[in-house]
């Protein structure tokens, strides 16, 4: 143990090193609510009590539907909408922070997974508090935030938020797959979002030396079938020219938060190793650059 928090106390200032200054959408603060349309009275009720708002206090309230679905990301008009989330679109610079109010009934996506989606979408200064009542699998909350700044005034681009809704569904269908858990699928769609942001890679081939180079400093074995699947991925975020560098500090964030939830939930000691020997290759190659 004393090791892994030496560990962690490295990684940790390696991170601070590489703090960049984020080019974030400009929202006022505001509080929405956003509920899934097929919530009964009860079950809105319940919803706004799991996200701590009383009667008094100023917020906005809106229904996401399954028309809402269609138009945001070209989604099925006849879903039903569940998932409800609490939204503050904070100040230019805060950044972005998701938090799972009910995870016993968000049964696919984690908060790493929302944050890495919204920040492909576009999403950025944000406080986001996702709820479901019932059992669900997550996916639907993503159109509920975007309503959130649609009705704010903020636009979001309609490709970016499609792309985001493909990249949430390619990482639960690694998990799904069965190689990879929530944690390692999260770690590696944020590294190969900086590598993409350092290397800027002009060609397919570029993007799928990136994702091989991160599978492999990762010890993540995937099928060919999955390894395309996130080639296909990440070439669709080279050809829509998606700035990750203007949000490194928030995907470093992302990084450290899975960290810092692999040791609480305990996972083996093997996803540790694989998280810090990534950092210290990746320390000692910048370090090289300067010698």
């Amino acid at each position: 143990m004393k090791t892994t928090l030496n560990m962690m106390k490295y990684i940790a200032l390696g991170l601070i090193l590489f703090v960049s200054f984020a080019m974030p959408v400009s929202a006022d603060s505001t509080t929405i609510i956003i509920y899934g349309e097929k919530l009964t009275d009860s079950q809105r009720s319940e919803v706004k009590e799991l996200l701590e708002i009383s009667d008094q206090e100023m917020v906005e309230e809106h229904d996401v539907t399954g028309q809402d679905y269609a138009d945001y990301i070209n989604g099925n008009p006849r879903s039903n909408m569940y998932s409800s989330a609490g939204i503050i679109l904070e100040s230019q610079g805060t950044g972005l922070e998701v938090n799972i109010v009910t995870p016993e009934n968000i049964t696919e996506v984690t908060e790493e997974m929302y944050e890495n989606a919204l920040l492909t979408a576009g999403a950025e200064d944000a406080t986001v508090n996702v709820v479901s009542p019932v059992q669900v699998s997550g996916h639907s909350a993503l159109t509920g935030i975007y309503k959130a700044y649609d009705v704010e005034g903020e636009q979001l681009d309609k490709e970016r938020m499609e792309l985001a809704n493909e990249e949430l569904n390619v990482a639960t269908d690694l998990v799904d797959n069965g190689d990879v858990n929530q944690e390692e699928v999260s770690n590696l769609l944020t590294e190969i979002k900086k590598m993409i942001a350092e290397q800027n890679p002009a060609t397919r081939e570029d993007v799928e030396q990136i994702v091989s180079e991160q599978l492999d400093k990762l010890e993540i074995n995937l099928s060919e079938q999955d390894r395309q699947m996130l080639v296909d991925l990440f070439d669709k975020m080279k050809e829509l020219e998606i700035d990750f560098g203007a949000v490194k500090e928030q995907l470093d964030s992302i990084t450290n938060s899975i960290v810092e939830k692999a040791e609480d939930l305990g996972l083996d000691q093997g996803f540790w190793d694989k998280v810090a020997n990534f950092f210290r290759d990746l320390f000692r190659s910048i370090g090289n650059l300067f010698s």
